[in-house]
């Protein structure tokens, strides 16, 4: 990171970190978000963040707190026919006025889930 390798070559004072495993030494990169919503929503997203490997594949997730999550429940009809889309329609009606909700109907349901 530019801010921190400057800081280290006025300053004459080591800033590397070691990686263990890898056994390698870097300058890491610095996030300096300023008070207030801002500090807090970069805290809420790190704390939040992962990575996992699932078949092989890298992929990045936002495991939110409940309590902090944009919805809280997610209606997913199991396919598009029109009977079982309407009475989703009929549990998201009820919903809604007690809870953030999410209604999708696009994509193979276990995509839908993963979102």
């Amino acid at each position: 990171d530019y801010d921190l390798t400057q800081h280290a070559n006025h300053s004459n004072t080591k800033l590397e970190y070691f990686d263990q495993q890898a056994n390698e030494r870097y300058v890491p990169h610095v996030i300096e978000p300023a008070a207030g919503a801002t500090r807090t929503a970069m805290a809420f997203l790190m704390a939040a963040y992962d990575e996992e490997t699932v078949n092989e594949e890298q992929r990045t997730v936002l495991r939110f707190h409940p309590r902090i999550a944009p919805y809280k429940v997610a209606v997913l009809p199991l396919s598009k026919k029109e009977d079982l889309v309407g009475v989703s329609d009929e549990v998201l009606g009820l919903l809604q006025p007690h809870y953030m909700c999410d209604f999708d109907v696009t994509q193979a349901i276990g995509r839908r889930y993963r979102r």
